[in-house]
């Protein structure tokens, strides 16, 4: 009936992440394209913008991550797979900025967006690397059938 023998195998099906990533691209995709008049009676808080970057640009790095790793193993090299994010997510961040230019009511181009990109997808790896072996833990048979 269920595609999987346990049904916390799920968080361990690498389709999961990648259709998670996919989303998550997606969204930025969207975002990036939305004009963003706020009205005038909403507070401006200083940076803001800066903390949604790096936020949304952690949870894709440790989407992406998760994706990697279960489709290549632990015995990737993580160095490779940092490395990788890292370049990927400034250039997705480089990208967003780069179309927001075009977007009315948005400023593109704006180096700290782009930084505070990069350091949440480097925070992201960090998060991940605590993430993981929780992952592997609870979604495993052992943990399931014990705790159901």
């Amino acid at each position: 009936m269920y595609p999987f023998k346990e049904p916390s195998a799920f968080l361990r099906a690498p389709k999961l992440w990648l259709f998670l990533f996919v989303l998550w691209l997606s969204a930025l995709c969207v975002a990036s394209s939305l004009h963003t008049g706020l009205p005038v009676q909403s507070p401006k808080i200083p940076h803001f913008d800066k903390f949604l970057h790096f936020t949304y640009f952690l949870c894709g790095s440790m989407v992406f991550n998760t994706w990697l790793l279960l489709k290549l193993g632990r015995e990737s090299s993580s160095f490779v797979r940092h490395l990788i994010i890292i370049i990927l997510f400034g250039i997705f961040g480089a990208t967003d900025e780069y179309r927001q230019t075009f977007t009315p009511g948005r400023s593109g181009n704006d180096l700290y967006d782009w930084f505070a990109d990069i350091l949440g997808a480097c925070t992201g790896l960090f998060f991940a690397h605590l993430f993981h072996p929780l992952l592997l833990k609870f979604s495993s048979p052992k943990f399931s059938s014990d705790h159901i």
